[in-house]
């Protein structure tokens, strides 16, 4: 089963090896049919620390690395 790709932006670098990345999705209500905004965060592992707050990157879904870190920074998106 191929993994899973989401693409976000960086919200916070101040951990060691770990940045914070916030994937925005938009989703709609089941009887009103607006669409919304969802945000939902993910701890990404982050091994060089070349990536920083701000950036757009691809994370990838991958064997745990710690309790809350399941997630690894593939590559960073050019604006």
């Amino acid at each position: 089963m191929p993994k899973k790709e989401l693409i976000g932006l960086i919200v916070s670098d101040k951990m060691q090896k770990t940045a914070v990345v916030e994937v925005e999705t938009i989703k709609e209500h089941p009887k009103y049919k607006r669409r919304y905004k969802s945000h939902k965060k993910y701890k990404a592992h982050n091994e060089s620390g070349e990536y920083k707050i701000g950036d757009r990157v691809v994370i990838r879904e991958c064997a745990p690395i710690s309790k809350d870190k399941k997630w690894e920074i593939i590559s960073k998106l050019d604006k």
